[in-house]
Parts: structure tokens; sequence; C-alpha cells
């Protein structure tokens, strides 16, 4: 993530606060208008609420573009003008005289505005939201280890995961290579015969010898002394395996260091009447790498919300027509957007009007002008929240695969999609193979890590397209979108055969696990109930024909159990 902001942002905010300040001679003619308007019309409640709206958005906007002394100014009559609202009748002539004098002083400070107008209030270094990102098509894995049967049978394993792996038996050796071709990551012993510590020293000298940063590496050894753990650590080594290895915690770990982790940027929907506040709240967050979305006419707000998706809402409390209290309620009171957070951003600093804010449907509330990287951090940190719980709400907590649910959504989806579009979609159900008896035999956290690994292995050798979805208990089931059967057959065949490679670990013993699998093509069969159940007595014949199996329905045996 850059450490500036990039000079199209710059470029724009720097245009956008100049316009600013270009038209605020306009904005404060505007409220003078407005306060003229409601002294010759017997103080009609619509204008002087117009006047107030009106205020509150100069001193909102005027703060934020840097323009403090105004921004003081207006707040102070907000405060003056606000007490006569609620008061409901005309001001005395004490507040009279304070309205103008204060008006007077708008002009005042609107007459200085070019000369007091400072420099681009942007974020320098902009906080680190997501974690590091890697090169998702880099799956090449060194590894290091003098017994070279231990580090082909270990190379092997590592293999079905989607891995290629490179074997060196001395560590200049890979030294010299992470110079000519950087992996993903490396896996070394650190005894070798010339050293006890030849791994920590070829940590070390990669350090020394490199410009870029160094691939992630791990250590697996005989030694497990805290001597040897403490110097790893020291080293910067990301994980510690004692020898024999416990291959599917070494993919996990491995998953973990190498897999990319960019994520989807967060989705902010901006909804405020004030459209120079709104685009600067949105140059603001695309510079933390988010999608913004603004709304200045709260009419729109719905609209925006179906289509744009938005991980939270930011929304202002004053507008025109209606309060972003109220629309905060209208949203609450629909199911689909009950989880999306709502921040409200405001110059009001009453705690008693935040709380009825906050107690109709807002989540926080963040007070007008805030410093870019607050606005940052927090909206960035609800957006975290925010996903993280429509994550547990759709996903298997052990695999993080889409739960039953969700799975059958997507399979309705992909099933539209294709009758749009006229393609075909494959829907497999995948069940593993005596898996009460790996329970029975080796207990419950070796077939958590069996299941695991078949997600990990589902995962990797699908397409992003694809869909995979914890359909219960052992039970999984994938969606290929635009595949025919014999496509279908042919990719989860080689992922069945792979998975009855892979060692699975127990506390004192190894093992294998197998799957079946049926397999149903849309528009074979005609709708999703049918392609379910075609799917589902696939797999009881392949069960049914001795497991470890793939099947494929034909609507002429869909209905035939052999």
């Amino acid at each position: 993530m850059p450490s500036s902001p990039p000079q199209d942002i710059r470029a724009q905010l720097e245009g956008l606060r100049r316009t600013y300040a270009a038209q605020l001679e306009m904005r404060v003619e505007q409220i003078e208008d407005a306060w003229n308007q409601l002294l010759h019309n017997n103080w009609d409640p619509a204008i002087l609420q117009t006047l107030h709206r009106m205020v509150h958005t100069l001193a909102g906007s005027g703060a934020t573009f840097g323009f403090h002394y105004l921004s003081n100014v207006a707040r102070t009559l907000e405060v003056l003008l606000g007490g006569v609202l609620e008061a409901g009748t005309a001001p005395i002539a004490l507040q009279r005289i304070q309205i103008h004098t204060l008006l007077a002083s708008l002009k005042q400070a609107v007459t200085h505005s070019e000369q007091m107008l400072p420099p681009p209030d942007l974020v320098d270094h902009v906080p680190s939201l997501d974690s590091p990102i890697y090169d998702e098509n880099n799956r090449l894995i060194y590894l290091a280890d003098d017994d070279l049967e231990l580090a082909k049978d270990l190379a092997l394993q590592i293999s079905y995961f989607g891995y290629e792996i490179e074997i060196f038996s001395d560590c200049q050796l890979l030294i010299a290579a992470t110079q000519e071709n950087r992996p993903a990551a490396i896996i070394s012993d650190i005894v070798f015969p010339n050293s006890p510590s030849a791994g920590i020293e070829m940590v070390n000298s990669l350090k020394q010898l490199s410009e870029a940063v160094t691939p992630p590496i791990l250590f697996i050894s005989v030694r497990d002394d805290l001597t040897a753990r403490l110097e790893a650590a020291r080293a910067g080594v990301k994980a510690f395996f004692t020898k024999p290895v416990n291959v599917p915690q070494l993919i996990d770990k491995l998953d973990e260091l190498t897999t990319t982790r960019a994520q989807e940027p967060y989705r902010i929907l901006i909804v405020d009447d004030e459209a120079y506040l709104a685009t600067y709240y949105s140059l603001i967050l695309q510079q933390a790498h988010m999608l913004a979305a603004v709304v200045t006419d709260p009419a729109d707000l719905m609209v925006a919300l179906d289509e744009f998706n938005p991980d939270l809402i930011l929304m202002d409390v004053y507008m025109p027509n209606c309060t972003g209290m109220e629309l905060a309620t209208v949203i609450r009171q629909q199911e689909s957007y009950v989880g999306i957070p709502i921040v409200f951003l405001s110059t009001e600093t009453n705690i008693h009007k935040q709380l009825i804010a906050m107690s109709l449907g807002g989540d926080d509330f963040l007070t007008k002008p805030i410093e870019p990287e607050h606005l940052i951090m927090a909206v960035a940190s609800r957006s975290r929240r925010s996903r993280t719980l429509r994550s547990l709400m759709t996903r298997d907590s052990l695999t993080g695969l889409l739960n039953h649910t969700k799975t059958k959504d997507q399979l309705l989806y992909e099933v539209l999609r294709a009758e749009r579009q006229g393609t075909q979609v494959v829907f497999a159900m995948i069940d593993l193979d005596h898996f009460k008896s790996v329970n029975d035999s080796y207990g419950h956290a070796a077939g958590d890590r069996v299941l695991k690994s078949l997600s990990r292995l589902l995962q990797q050798r699908l397409r992003k397209t694809d869909t995979i979805g914890r359909y219960g208990g052992e039970e999984f089931a994938v969606i290929l979108p635009d595949t025919d059967g014999e496509a279908a057959l042919k990719i989860l065949d080689d992922i069945r055969i792979k998975f009855s490679q892979v060692r699975q670990q127990a506390e004192d013993a190894t093992f294998s696990s197998t799957f079946s699998c049926g397999i149903a093509v849309y528009p074979e069969f005609k709708d999703v109930s049918y392609l379910k159940m075609a799917a589902d007595k696939a797999l009881y014949r392949a069960k049914h024909q001795g497991r470890n199996q793939l099947v494929l329905a034909s609507p002429l045996s869909e209905n035939r159990l052999d």
C-alpha cells in the first residue's frame, strides 16, 4: 500500500477545496437571504429549519476544508438557531442582535478566505488496513534438507496441494537460487552436516543479501529445544515444526503465509446533501483503497443500497426533506439491510441528540470536522467487523466454506444465470468415505483435520469463479459455472486421486482418506430441485458401487439405483 496519496487524488482534493472557497460568498449570501425571509415571514418554522440546516452544513464543511474561523462562527450561529428552534418562538431582541453580529462575522471571514486557504489536508501515511499481499501465482517452495529421502517424501505431500517444490541439500545452493528466482516460501532444516545452526545462518545471510523482502521461512528439525526455537524466532522465522512433520499443519501455515490475502475493497456509501463534503470524504476513502459511492439526494438511497451493496453507510444527520435518523429508521425496517453499520457524521455535539441518533439505528457517531486518518480508521474498523459478522452468518466455522443455506442460494443464482446466458453449470455432491470410522479410530480432532484438508484441496484446485460449500457433516457441495460434465469429471477425479494420496495425521498414527462424488449438469436437469436430486442419487450410486469414485448423472439413470 503506498505511503503517499496518488497525484490524481491530490489534484482532485486541491481543486475541490478551491472550488469550495470560491463559492463561500454565495453560501453566506444564501444564509443571509434566508434570515431576511425569516424576518419578513413571521418566523416561519420551515424557513427557520432551512436556515439552521444551511448554517449546520457550513459549520461542518468549512472546518473540513480548513476554514476554521468561518466554521467556528457558523457553529456558534447554529447553536443559537438550534435554541430558537427548540423554543418554538421568535428570538428575543438580544438573540436577534447576536444573530446579526454572527452573520456579519461570516461575511468578514469569507472576505479573507482566499488568503486563509491552507494546503490540501491529505493523509501522508495511510494506515495499513489489510494483511500483506503476495503473488498468488507463485507456488514455488524451496525445501532444504540433507536427508533427501525425507525431503522427497515431504515434497510429494506438499505438491498435492498445488505447490511446486525444489529440493536443496545445501543451504548455500538455496541462497544462490533465491537470488535468481524468489520462491513463495522456504522450508529448511536447522541442522546440516557442516553446522548445527546452518538454517539460522542461512536466514541471516538471506536478509543481508536480498534487497527485496525475504520470503517467509519455516523450519523443520529434530531439535525441539528452547535455544533453537529462540534463535529461529529472533531470526524472523515464521513457523517451527519438529520431525516427523505434521503435513496438514505445515500446509495450513504455508497457505497462511503464501496465499494472496488481498480482499475486496471496503464499500462505503456516503449519504450527505453537501456534495463538496461527500466528494471530499469519497476521495479520502479512495486514497485508503476503499470504494465509495455518493448519494446527495436521500430519495436515491434505496436504489444505491441495492445496487452498491455497501459494507457501511456514512451519513449526515441533517439533510433536506428528512434527517439521517429518519433514514436510519427506514433502513433498519428492511431485513436485508439490518446488518449494515450506519455511522453518523455531523457537527452535532449534543450527547443527548447523539444517543437518540444511535438508538434509531446508528452504530457510531463521528463529529465534523474529522481528521482523514481518523475517518479512515473508524470506517475501516467498522467495515471489517461488518464483513466478519456477515462471514459468520454465511460460512462454516471449521472450513471457512459457504454454509448449507448460502450454498443453496448460490446454486439458484448460478442456475438462473446459466438460463439467461444459455450456458451449463455443474453441481457436485462430495461425501467422505467411512468418515465415522475416522472419528472413532483417530478422534474428532483428526476428523476435523481431514475435513479441513479436503476443503483446502478443493479451494486450491478449483477456480475462483467456482463455489465450494460444506453441505453438512462430512458432505461438501461444488458448483462449477460454464462447465460440462466431462470437464467436471476430469478435474474432480484429479482432486479425488490427490486427496487419497494425502497422508493424514493423528496423534500417533498416519492414515489416508477418500471421498465419493455425484455430479449433475444443468440444463440436462432442468431446475435446481432436479439438479440437486440427480447429484444426490449419483453420489448414492458412487457409494453403492464401492466408494472412492465419481458418478455422472444422466436423465436416463436418475431414477435407477444400482
